[in-house]
């Protein structure tokens, strides 16, 4: 699998703000980690691809240290990149500097409100376009102010942004997370040098403190397989009668593995290899095999583990034998697209039978039957810009009697640059 893009970016960020060179392998060379590579540049780090040896590369950040950004002499584009947005607006917002942030017109859709409001707390200023979008404008507060927030939504991207923002801001920093995201940004903060500490209530509530004005230290950093990514290969696995295929490297994290576990609940055969550290990171090779997978009720607990992978879990669903249904995924409605809607529509053209409530989706499965939609004759799938759609419908295409074609595969770049060639070197 190709890197994790979670770590990806954390892995650029935090380099680029440790002073002397840190070395990344592993990372993820899709368009949304290339927009945050070059908004580090920027800002002063330098950032380089160096092609090692049996191919693959290296990245080589030499960092100017916290506290040291620069003011960027044009505006920040970060394409399609939601992550590279709201952890940049968090590094920014500590530091004496202004920066513009801009994206295409997927990402200038998406609301920042979530991320504004502590960043404004702390003291930055900031000028959002109408609805509280991109293009948006972040002047930095120096000193920043030190705040305990309360994640009003789970969201790993408000957490982060607040943390990063702390570095720069003297004293200390509280985040409180009542339902806990994806951990990435603690353990690599740990890992770089950073004071932080976490404590954990009887409730399950998580309280996360940073204090502000380290030092980083340099880092050697290998970056696990992407899970985000392998999801699609261990449905399509699960789904094609007669699949059995070994996915090596694959990042583990238990606040990321929420869809193997709901897989696993559904009946699907998942075998875990070769358990391993890597980075930090719990790491393993999935062995999957063919399954008749049967609906459930997913416990809404679990979506923030598995946030991104539901478009590619609706297409299990909609093969499964029985009912499959999802609630509390309201935050489906404010990524790339409208993932509710957008993959509703989808499926029912693919031929699944779909209900869509507010907060998520009734599925009733096809019994393991392949699906009977209109397919390459009709109309193509509407993927909205959304990458994730897009490979999940591709997935479902796998399944269908007809086939599925969707209207615009381009945007797959931004996660998964040889998703299709490794979708064909596997069905061809």
């Amino acid at each position: 699998m190709p890197g994790d893009k979670s770590i990806s970016h954390r892995a650029i960020m935090l380099s680029a703000l440790a002073v002397g060179e840190s070395r990344i392998s592993g990372l993820l060379e899709g368009e949304d980690v290339l927009a945050t590579a070059a908004a580090m540049r920027a800002m002063g780090a330098s950032v380089e691809r160096r092609a090692v040896d049996g191919g693959g590369a290296e990245w080589i950040v030499d960092g100017v240290g916290i506290g040291a950004l620069l003011q960027p002499r044009v505006a920040l584009d970060m394409g399609n990149s939601g992550t590279s947005t709201r952890l940049l607006m968090g590094l920014v917002a500590s530091h004496p500097i202004t920066a513009t942030f801009i994206g295409d017109a997927s990402l200038s859709k998406r609301p920042m409100r979530r991320v504004i409001d502590p960043l404004a707390q702390m003291g930055a200023e900031i000028g959002a376009s109408p609805g509280d979008t991109l293009p948006l404008m972040l002047r930095g507060a120096c000193p920043a102010v030190p705040i305990t927030y309360r994640l009003p939504v789970a969201s790993a991207q408000v957490k982060s942004a607040v943390l990063l923002a702390g570095l720069n801001t003297p004293g200390i920093t509280t985040v409180i997370e009542p339902v806990p995201t994806r951990d990435h940004s603690e353990r690599m903060l740990r890992g770089f040098g950073a004071e932080l500490a976490v404590e954990v209530e009887a409730d399950g509530t998580r309280i996360i403190t940073i204090r502000g004005e380290a030092g980083f230290r340099p880092q050697v950093i290998e970056v696990p397989g992407d899970p985000s990514s392998a999801a699609f290969f261990i449905t399509a696995a699960l789904l094609v009668p007669g699949s059995e295929l070994t996915i090596e490297n694959v990042g583990l994290n238990p606040t990321r593995a929420g869809l193997i576990q709901v897989l696993r609940d559904m009946g699907g055969s998942i075998v875990e290899t070769n358990p391993r550290e890597v980075g930090g990171e719990p790491v393993a090779d999935l062995v999957v095999r063919h399954s008749q997978l049967r609906g459930i009720e997913v416990d809404p607990a679990i979506a923030p583990s598995m946030i991104d992978e539901f478009p590619v879990l609706f297409v299990a669903a909609a093969l499964a034998e029985g009912r499959t249904v999802t609630s509390g995924l309201e935050e489906l409605r404010v990524k790339e697209s409208d993932r509710l809607e957008v993959m509703a529509a989808a499926l029912e053209a693919a031929g699944a039978r779909v209900e869509e409530r507010e907060d998520g989706l009734v599925i009733d499965g096809s019994g393991g039957e392949p699906l009977a939609g209109t397919g390459p004759g009709g109309a193509p799938v509407a993927t909205h810009l959304d990458h994730r759609i897009a490979m999940s419908m591709a997935v479902a295409g796998l399944c269908s009697r007809s086939g599925v074609e969707v209207d615009d595969t381009r945007p797959i770049a931004t996660s998964f640059p040889v998703f299709e060639a490794l979708l064909d070197g596997l069905t061809g």
